[in-house]
């Protein structure tokens, strides 16, 4: 391990399938209304897959726009973050890493629902830093509307699909890009609260057949709510703290976008400035584990976040699972 090698941002991509759907479309076959989506979760529209598009398609789209965002068409190794494989077994980062042309590089998947994008950082940082690759390719991609049951309104007008990617490469702590403090948690006692409880080995163990809801996503949103507020405003003022930055001195908030709601809960409990904090969840919606890179390619390329700013990341998800992290913004080109 070398001292003071640290994970640098240096390209980035994302993509959004181009099947784009309203609130009125969801509205004419829900109980339920363009208003009352946009008063409880602040989406107004939203991109699914279409049939027979899968998460392993968007993360290589994703991943191709970052590795050229990077300069770079080789990478020493492929994380995944997602919650929506292509299947139960093997992963799908190896197969993203063989459509990308990158060979026969340690590739695996982290699954940590919507803080899956923050666990990937942490995993990437984690390879460049033992030395095992001098540059990673981190995907956060998701198919969320795979597994989320059509005709629950609670979770079909939230969630969407996507993905985000950063390509990772060895520098210094001290420069633009370096991944600052990671803050990471989980709480396995409160997993009820997002599951999708069968398909797995508990369920399968029991020899008995599973109703057909449970194959679905499902999330009490209540209790969730205020587990993400909270864990989300803790885990950022520990990353700044960490960082020694004042939650003053962020130039720009990026948090999952779960909903509208959280996002606000959250940026007034740390006193940050509505200019100061981005947000796409009005076009994308929920996007799991994508949302966050899936923001920041989107506000690089529209100059909403620029050089120099210090940014800090946030995120909560199933597990329960949270986390944190600074990043001084680096110069980046998009595509």
């Amino acid at each position: 391990m070398s001292a003071g090698r640290a994970a640098v941002i240096a390209g980035i991509g994302s993509y959004v399938p181009p099947n784009r759907v309203t609130n009125d479309d969801l509205a004419a076959r829900l109980d339920t209304s363009d208003a009352w989506i946009r008063s409880r979760t602040g989406i107004a529209e939203r991109c699914f897959v279409s049939p027979g598009t899968s998460t392993g398609d968007l993360a290589v789209e994703a991943g191709l726009r970052a590795l050229k965002s990077a300069g770079d068409e080789r990478v020493g190794a492929v994380v995944l973050a997602t919650t929506t494989p292509d299947q139960p077994c093997p992963a799908t980062a190896p197969q993203v890493a063989a459509r990308l042309g990158l060979g026969q590089v340690p590739a695996f998947d982290v699954a940590a629902v919507c803080s899956g994008f923050l666990y990937g950082l942490a995993s990437a940082a984690g390879l460049i830093a033992a030395g095992v690759a001098d540059s990673v390719l981190l995907v956060a991609a998701d198919a969320f509307t795979t597994i989320i049951n059509p005709a629950d309104r609670t979770t079909a007008v939230i969630f969407a699909d996507g993905a985000g990617a950063v390509v990772l490469r060895a520098g210094s702590p001290a420069e633009p890009g370096a991944i600052g403090p990671l803050v990471l948690g989980s709480d396995g006692e409160l997993s009820h609260l997002i599951e999708v409880p069968a398909g797995g080995s508990r369920q399968r163990s029991t020899g008995r057949p599973a109703a057909p809801e449970d194959h679905f996503f499902q999330m009490l949103g209540r209790d969730t709510y205020r587990h993400a507020v909270e864990r989300m405003t803790a885990a950022s003022t520990e990353a700044a703290e960490r960082a020694g930055w004042r939650l003053a001195d962020v130039d720009r908030f990026v948090a999952h976008q779960a909903n509208a709601r959280i996002l606000e809960a959250v940026s007034d409990r740390l006193g940050i400035p509505g200019e100061r904090r981005l947000s796409n969840i009005e076009r994308v919606g929920n996007t799991g584990a994508a949302s966050i890179p899936l923001l920041l390619a989107e506000a690089t390329a529209e100059g909403r976040l620029a050089t120099g700013h210090r940014v800090l990341l946030t995120a909560f998800g199933g597990g329960l699972s949270w986390g944190a992290a600074t990043v001084l913004w680096p110069r980046l080109q998009t595509f």
